[in-house]
């Protein structure tokens, strides 16, 4: 558990990461370090020093790093077909359909490539459901969206977004959005009008620094939904499969949503694998040439997702990441009063806001890279841990020892 370091016989971490900043769009501020390989929780740099991975690529990495269910999944359909585009139909593509539609309870499923892509899908099809199910005049759908959201960066999703950093100087920006406070359902209740078509709600605000809303916030949305005949769509992108100890974070209200949107996990941190899922009487709005994508569905895509979805079908990482959660509850608690302000958890996903007297929210994770753990920090001075499922009770207490130290000052 402690870092190894090895002579290099090539470039440095230092003169990649100064090599890549120089010929790359500054859209990101990385940590400096640079990735050669990686496994379960651990990431190796190209120096040899390891580093404990407790951000998991957003979640994309629920898995660990080449899981070897899911790299065997991926080895297997590489050498036989990788893309067809949507204008033929592959082996793979409806057996992942139907697993991941039962594993949802829903009947279709339109898969796509990136989170933001998912997203952008969802709002199409709930605009499409608006006018020709719920009979809305055209072009005045509204979707009801919160504060604090992330849903991705397309011009669209940056549109109803109130993050600076996010929206500013990209607009105009498609109307249509109607913003309440998160976790406020007396707000959603106001809102809706004959114009409603969706309520587009993450269950748990990630990005936001792992914000969970008041008990009964997600039931009180489905009610609402039901009564007033609008769609229920649940952005489970970063929160589901397995993440909060449940299959997907509404599990943890017994709620179901109109649509599920998927992403992030749903590829094994090996390629990008997308879906909403929902009952024909919502996607059978679509028709050919409606909506599409050349590489969503494709065969890599489809093989993995669906070693992804067994993995899930057997509940045993949910149950991980619950039994693990209440380990990282524990010692992050511990740490309020000694330089943590707050903490906020859902199985094996954290929202840690640092004493700013301690340093900001990057401050911190540069000092636990130094440490040989890496994390996130967002919003000044939160950080956000999630560690991946798999990692082993011993190295989760390990890093977040690390943590403990920093914020303390040791």
């Amino acid at each position: 558990m402690t870092a190894t370091i090895t002579t290099p016989q090539h470039e440095s971490s230092t003169e990649l990461f100064q090599r890549a900043e120089a010929r790359t769009a500054h859209n990101y501020h990385p940590l400096p370090v640079v990735v050669e390989h990686a496994a379960g929780a651990w990431m190796t740099d190209v120096d040899g020093t390891r580093f404990l991975d407790l951000l998991s690529g957003y979640s994309a990495l629920n898995f660990g790093h080449s899981h070897p269910t899911l790299v065997r999944a991926a080895t297997e359909q590489l050498g036989r077909v990788t893309l067809t585009s949507r204008a033929f139909v592959h082996d793979q593509f409806a057996d992942f359909c139907t697993a991941l539609g039962d594993l949802c309870g829903k009947d279709l499923v339109l898969p796509m490539n990136t989170g933001a892509e998912a997203v952008e899908t969802a709002i199409k099809v709930a605009r499409k459901w608006g006018y020709e199910v719920k009979g809305i005049a055209p072009d005045q759908a509204e979707i009801i969206v919160a504060s604090g959201n992330f849903h991705g960066r397309t011009t669209t999703i940056v549109g109803f977004s109130d993050d600076p950093d996010a929206r500013d100087g990209f607009g105009p920006f498609a109307p249509g959005f109607v913003t309440v406070p998160y976790g406020d359902l007396a707000a959603i209740e106001a809102a809706i009008t004959e114009n409603t078509a969706a309520v587009l709600i993450e269950p748990i605000q990630g990005e936001g620094g792992v914000v969970i809303p008041p008990d009964g916030y997600l039931r009180g949305i489905r009610a609402l939904c039901t009564e007033r005949d609008v769609l229920f769509a649940a952005d489970e992108i970063q929160a589901g499969l397995g993440r909060t100890g449940k299959t997907f974070a509404c599990d943890h209200e017994d709620v179901v949503p109109d649509i599920y949107v998927l992403g992030k996990a749903l590829g094994g941190g090996i390629v990008p694998v997308s879906a909403v899922v929902a009952d024909r009487s919502v996607l059978g709005v679509l028709r050919p040439g409606q909506h599409g994508s050349t590489f969503g569905g494709n065969p890599l895509a489809c093989a993995v997702g669906r070693a992804v979805v067994d993995m899930l079908a057997t509940g045993e990482h949910q149950d991980r990441a619950a039994e693990l959660g209440v380990l990282m509850t524990e010692q992050l608690e511990a740490m309020i009063g000694h330089g943590v302000l707050a903490v906020r958890t859902r199985g094996l996903w954290a929202g840690v806001d640092i004493d700013p007297a301690v340093g900001t929210g990057r401050e911190v994770c540069e000092a636990l890279m130094a440490r040989g753990v890496l994390a996130k920090d967002t919003h000044g001075s939160t950080i956000r841990l999630a560690p991946p499922l798999v990692i082993s009770a011993e190295d989760l207490t390990w890093g977040l020892d690390q943590l403990a130290a920093v914020v303390r000052g040791d």
